[in-house]
């Protein structure tokens, strides 16, 4: 199938690893031109090598702090400036800390507000100006903790759950200006997020963080973690013109984990 995202122009925002580097990916596979961005710099700029050697889209790359107002405008700007336009925004952060409401204090929901939803808000605020000119596609990347919170991460339960609410009334608001919103929640995808979560279970319980994994591997009706690029090939989907009538959904990732309908 011809996804239809040769010489689209797509900012994948956490793109220097994990799920974010996945998604950039697969875009530049399909001749997307890709902006990664990030706090880490001079691993924004290996990535940004390893992709451009694919010869597929191309890659540029941009320091962006997503708590921070002035980089957020700073990043959409330079990313319209730089590839003419914006046709695709993929909003992603890594995760907040794992901790019990009784361990946690205000400055913490406020971090996680900032990284986990305000960030996403203001992302699209100024992406939509591009995004109008031609229709487009936001995709929003959460968790599966919307469809059944996890134990231990009660801000990432709560602020991803916003997000929900948000995709779903700008995908309302945006669809006479042809932008399709959509969702995409991972559940157990091996990234070092994944690998960091599982060390903090381990301390908690006791436990290896081996037993862990297995423990968590047999939850999941495939028997596996998934791969990031198994990820990233449905958000590219949803971003592509292989997609044309889905918006304002949310769609698991999961290996069949969550067993809710």
């Amino acid at each position: 199938m011809d996804l239809g995202l040769k010489n689209k122009k797509a900012l994948v925002m956490a793109s220097s690893q994990g799920l974010g580097k996945a998604i950039a990916e697969q875009f530049v596979r399909e001749g997307t031109d890709v902006m990664i961005a990030s706090r880490n710099e001079d691993q924004l700029k290996k990535v940004a090598e390893e992709l451009n050697s694919l010869q597929g889209g191309k890659v540029a790359f941009i320091r962006c702090d997503i708590t921070i107002p002035d980089d957020i405008t700073r990043t959409v700007k330079h990313t319209a400036e730089v590839f003419g336009g914006i046709d695709i925004l993929v909003n992603n952060a890594g995760g907040p800390p794992a901790g019990n409401f009784e361990e946690l204090k205000d400055e913490d929901w406020h971090r996680a507000f900032e990284l986990n939803l305000l960030s996403y808000i203001r992302l699209i605020r100024e992406a939509l100006p591009y995004l109008k000119e031609k229709g487009g596609r936001i995709i929003n990347i959460a968790s599966s903790s919307v469809r059944e919170p996890i134990p231990g991460l009660i801000l990432s339960n709560t602020l991803r759950l916003g997000i929900l609410g948000l995709s779903k009334t700008i995908a309302d608001e945006f669809a006479k200006y042809n932008i399709l919103v959509n969702t995409v929640g991972p559940g157990r995808i091996a990234t070092e997020r994944l690998d960091h979560l599982d060390e903090v279970r381990a301390e908690v319980k006791g436990v290896s963080i081996q037993e862990i994994k297995e423990q968590s591997e047999k939850s999941i009706p495939l028997g596996r973690e998934g791969k990031p690029e198994e990820f990233a090939k449905i958000v590219v989907f949803l971003a592509s013109e292989g997609n044309t009538y889905m918006t304002g959904s949310t769609f698991i990732v999961d290996g069949g984990k969550l067993r809710s309908i």
